[in-house]
């Protein structure tokens, strides 16, 4: 293996490179998100930039599985998943498809990731929590994709902290993931020049969904409840969004700038609120490493102290924009 600081400078410099490629071919292609009241933006902008992550990322796990420390039977079937994400995304990034058929196949990749976590387990638990994980950050990392920086640096920072409870070549996987991001922010943020498109946000999400299920088979009982700290912002906002868009019978799958973030976008701008949640997420990475992981009671309670919050949070701070 190359050392740490190489690893993450080519895969950085390489995503880059990719995300200047795919930009240049939305821009021929016409590949531009319009600008309407059902977005955050108002220019035109190039779509489909999250293609050049997935190739790194798959690029990175073939070198690791091919490699000397070859990977488990849980990437064999990451892979096949991942792949399937993006392809629904980078199909409807050019061409629209029912939000259905999207999540028909979105339950496909699921569906391959859970057969990883049974057969390298041998045991449904996981099989049933990697199909839940997958599923819900597919389409919270889509969700959530509408102001510049905000998903891919919510995804960097969650790769980071499953970076440091993971080991081998998921570890590195997980910095993959975070070089690649980190390659990809200078095209989208502070002012976005391209857009991650569905082929992006959800292999974000999907890529997420395995780290945790990678995580949650090698980590012992007492830490597993960490793996949910570092999506608590977005859980949280996507969650009780979505929820009372339901509860008032709105059609909920579809386009809408009601989350609390697009709503702070109008007041502040995006890149003061993209950096308002990376900082929400800097505090759950230090609890990561800072909370005891003796037993089970402590890291389930200080998870449940953190979602408190940022459950409270979100209410307090969306009823003060919403009277202000």
């Amino acid at each position: 293996m190359p050392s740490m600081p190489v690893w993450l400078l080519l895969l950085t410099a390489g995503t880059a490179v990719g995300t200047w490629l795919a930009r240049r071919y939305a821009l021929r292609g016409d590949l531009l998100d319009q600008p309407g009241e059902r977005r955050s933006h108002d220019v035109a902008t190039p779509r489909g930039g999250g293609i050049a992550i997935v190739a790194l990322l798959v690029a990175a796990g073939l070198y690791l599985a091919l490699g000397p420390g070859a990977m488990d039977l849980l990437w064999w079937a990451f892979l096949p998943g991942l792949l399937i994400v993006a392809g629904v995304g980078w199909w409807d990034d050019h061409r629209p498809l029912s939000p259905w058929l999207r999540l028909v196949v979105q339950a496909v990749a699921a569906l391959t990731l859970a057969a990883g976590a049974a057969g390298q387990s041998g045991q449904l638990l996981p099989a049933v929590l990697a199909f839940g994980t997958a599923m819900v950050l597919v389409n919270v990392w889509n969700f959530m994709d509408g102001i510049n920086g905000l998903a891919t640096s919510q995804a960097a920072l969650a790769a980071l902290a499953y970076a440091g409870l993971l080991v081998g070549g998921w570890h590195w996987l997980a910095l993959a993931l975070l070089a690649a991001c980190l390659g990809f922010l200078p095209f989208n943020f502070p002012k976005a020049r391209i857009f991650l498109g569905d082929v992006g946000s959800g292999a974000l999400g999907y890529a997420l969904a395995g780290l945790a299920t990678a995580a949650y088979l090698a980590l012992p009982a007492a830490s597993a409840p960490l793996l949910l700290l570092p999506l608590c912002a977005f859980l949280v906002d996507a969650g009780f969004t979505l929820l009372g868009r339901m509860l008032r019978g709105e059609r909920w799958w579809t386009p809408h700038v009601g989350h609390l973030y697009q709503m702070g976008a109008r007041r502040f701008g995006h890149a003061a609120i993209t950096v308002i949640y990376m900082v929400f997420c800097g505090v759950t990475l230090l609890l990561i490493y800072g909370v005891p992981q003796a037993r089970v009671a402590t890291t389930l309670g200080a998870v449940i102290a953190v979602y408190g919050c940022g459950g409270a949070l979100w209410v307090l701070v969306r009823r003060g924009w919403r009277g202000g």
